[in-house]
């Protein structure tokens, strides 16, 4: 599995595909098949059948947001996008007993203003 560069939540822009051009949060990352779900993007019918259970679904047709690979989208920043970046940074943390000591973690970066996303 690999590491994907972007998160549930980001905000990023459509590069390629159909939707170019089209902006969305990011609703979920399946990083195991290097695909996202983007609010409002790549929308697609789905027939759904009537249960009879109780549980309150009507069937029909209905319209939801299918997955794009992540290569065809890119963080926003700003007015723009970037690429995203990764810097280790110094932090220091505290044990139960009241002693501290420092750790090395890693925080993603805009490529293009190098600040902290």
């Amino acid at each position: 599995m690999s590491r994907l560069n972007i998160k549930k939540g980001d905000t990023v822009k459509v590069i390629a595909g159909k939707d170019k051009g089209a902006e969305g949060k990011i609703i979920s990352v399946n990083a195991a098949e290097q695909r996202v779900i983007v609010e409002g993007v790549n929308r697609v019918k789905k027939h759904e059948k009537v249960v009879n259970s109780g549980s309150g679904n009507t069937g029909g047709i209905v319209t939801t947001e299918a997955p794009i690979h992540v290569s065809n989208v890119m963080l926003v920043e700003g007015d723009g996008v970037t690429r995203v970046g990764f810097r280790k940074d110094e932090a220091t943390k505290t044990r139960a007993d009241g002693s501290t000591y420092t750790v090395q973690r890693s925080v993603r970066v805009s490529r293009k203003t190098g600040k902290e996303i």
